[in-house]
């Protein structure tokens, strides 16, 4: 199996992407990854790796970068020699099996689309975040792929939201709310309205509307909104983290007791902390697209991008893309929405 990595792509390229396909083949000896980028930049990150990882990276050169200032859909066009466009080039013609990037979300679902193309029966791709909520996975999306929505769309997150959950979390039957500003019907605007509607006369598990305030309860399997809001969400969500870290760390150092209680609290702390530890996570799916993708936090740092390299590998492994498609179509077939 070979994965094309951008190893230009995010804050710390290349040398966080670098360091993450090295720990990537170091999990999984079956696979391989080709490095595209700046091949005099790349070659020294990755000399000194052990010989049976070092046989399995390949180094496929381009010169031109999409930063995450370049607008999505004119890079994908102009800078053909990009690492991300070649990247997919090599997933389209079948030379990859799948493709991980941390760079410029917009580009990534753009190039996703028009380099790709999309499944039959999905107008537009979604991105799929796995959140570690209370007692449960609950996947998120849309995240960034498509910043704005139609009913239909949100429609077709649900659906593919559901088959994600049931392929690849073992969820027998995924339930399915629809983010919104209250639990009541009558919340939500013209869109989310008429998305509701949609999804319930779907053979979907629907289970209402869920509040900002639900999703870190575990409410759903699958809680739908357009990729706006579902980013938003993600950057609070990580911000709020950030802050609670540097707290207890103020506390611990400027304080006594704290340190006290540090020592009987650290390992009930570190489970719950390496529960929460978004890094284990495996990016995040595009999901609607004919073709394995993956994005991964632009400020991703390489323990992290092996977790995205090795669920990129896994998705390919159980052939996420091609089920995704029959389910869809089967969908179709049987006049479900």
């Amino acid at each position: 199996m070979l994965i094309a990595l951008d190893a230009m792509g995010g804050d710390h390229a290349p040398e966080e992407p670098c360091k993450g396909a090295i720990l990537a083949c170091r999990e999984k000896p079956h696979l391989s990854i080709a490095l595209v980028g700046d091949s005099e930049k790349i070659k020294p990150l990755i000399e000194k790796a052990e010989r049976n990882v070092r046989s399995r990276l390949n180094i496929v050169h381009t010169d031109e970068v999409i930063s995450g200032s370049d607008s999505p859909s004119l890079s994908i066009r102009r800078k053909k020699n990009s690492s991300l466009v070649v990247g997919f080039e090599m997933v389209r013609s079948k030379e990859a099996d799948g493709i991980v990037s941390s760079g410029n979300t917009g580009a990534i679902a753009a190039g996703a689309v028009l380099l790709l193309g999309r499944i039959p029966g999905i107008d537009r791709p979604g991105l799929g975040a796995v959140l570690p909520v209370l007692n449960r996975s609950t996947l998120l999306m849309d995240v960034g792929g498509t910043v704005r929505c139609k009913p239909i769309n949100l429609l077709q997150f649900a659906q593919m939201g559901s088959i994600y959950m049931k392929l690849f979390q073992n969820v027998e039957n995924p339930s399915i709310r629809l983010l919104s500003n209250g639990e009541e019907m009558t919340k939500g605007d013209d869109v989310i309205s008429a998305a509701r509607e949609l999804i319930e006369s779907s053979s979907l598990n629907f289970q209402g509307y869920a509040e900002g305030k639900d999703i870190p309860n575990g409410v759903s399997d699958v809680v739908i909104c357009d990729g706006f809001t579902g980013n938003v969400i993600i950057k609070f969500g990580e911000g709020l983290g950030e802050l609670l870290k540097s707290q207890f760390k103020e506390e611990y150092i400027h304080h006594t007791l704290p340190k006290i209680g540090l020592f009987f609290m650290w390992p009930a702390m570190k489970r719950v902390m390496g529960r929460f530890d978004w890094e284990k996570y495996g990016g995040s799916p595009v999901l609607g697209v004919n073709g394995s993708v993956v994005k991964v936090h632009g400020r991703s740092k390489a323990n992290a991008i092996a977790h995205a390299l090795t669920g990129a590998a896994n998705f390919i492994e159980r052939n996420g893309v091609d089920r995704i498609r029959e389910e869809i179509a089967r969908g179709v077939q049987n006049g479900n929405n």
